[in-house]
């Protein structure tokens, strides 16, 4: 009986854990994603005047993906 209720007790410390590390894991890929959104907004206001080309590479396979980012404001030429 005693060793019974051992294996349950054992068993919640277990998955306390485990919940307790996925929670840690997605507040880490939510404070990422803010981070990303927040270099991207700064990024598109700096160049909101002016078309750019941002390349970014997957760490994973190494495939480059090009954004294109264009605004609303007409480019001026040469007079």
């Amino acid at each position: 009986m005693v060793s019974q209720d051992r294996a349950k007790l054992s068993k919640q410390v277990t998955q306390d854990r485990e919940v307790g590390h996925l929670i840690k894991r997605l507040d880490m890929l939510d404070e990422r994603l803010d981070n990303i959104d927040s270099i991207v907004t700064s990024l598109i206001e700096r160049v909101m005047g002016r078309p750019l080309v941002m390349e970014v590479t997957c760490p994973n396979c190494g495939q480059t993906i090009q954004i294109n980012i264009t605004s609303g404001v007409r480019l001026r030429g040469k007079e």
